[in-house]
């Protein structure tokens, strides 16, 4: 069935539940799994939506952030170790997420990625967009997606 699935995840609730059903299906089709969260770099200017702030300030903001996202997909593995799923646990910086997980998913030849859709309608659709559907849009891999 599958042999290699990339789970994206941000941390939230609803992604933890496309996390379990990722690494179930894993589990039962005797697939590894790549645990992939994104994380942005950190607005450099006004115009990008940021405060002004030192170089070191948003080099240190940018490493926590990194140091988080580690940790939550070292969680991922940790879980998967658990299930007998060998997860290997991937970090990608990058301010287009959709982007990062069909590069992610093409460059760790993944034949399935799983993640979470919150379902977001109308203005708040518009204003904070949907990375799922981007990747639904534009990916040639089979997605699974989880509400």
């Amino acid at each position: 069935m599958y042999t290699r699935i990339l789970i994206a995840t941000d941390g939230s609730a609803l992604s933890k539940k496309a996390v379990d059903h990722g690494l179930a299906l894993a589990s039962l089709s005797g697939a590894t799994v790549v645990a992939l969260k994104v994380v942005p770099r950190y607005p450099r200017s006004y115009f990008e939506g940021g405060v002004s702030v030192d170089r070191n300030d948003a080099k240190r903001i940018e490493q926590q952030w990194s140091d988080g996202a580690q940790a939550m997909v070292d969680g991922v593995k940790a879980e998967g170790s658990a299930l007998g799923v060998t997860v290997k646990a991937v970090v990608a910086k990058s301010d287009l997420v959709a982007e990062a997980v069909i590069s992610a998913a093409k460059k760790h030849k993944c034949d399935l990625i799983v993640m979470a859709s919150h379902g977001r309608k109308g203005i708040q659709r518009l204003l904070l967009g949907s990375e799922t559907q981007h990747v639904l849009t534009h990916s040639h891999i089979p997605v699974l997606v989880l509400r």
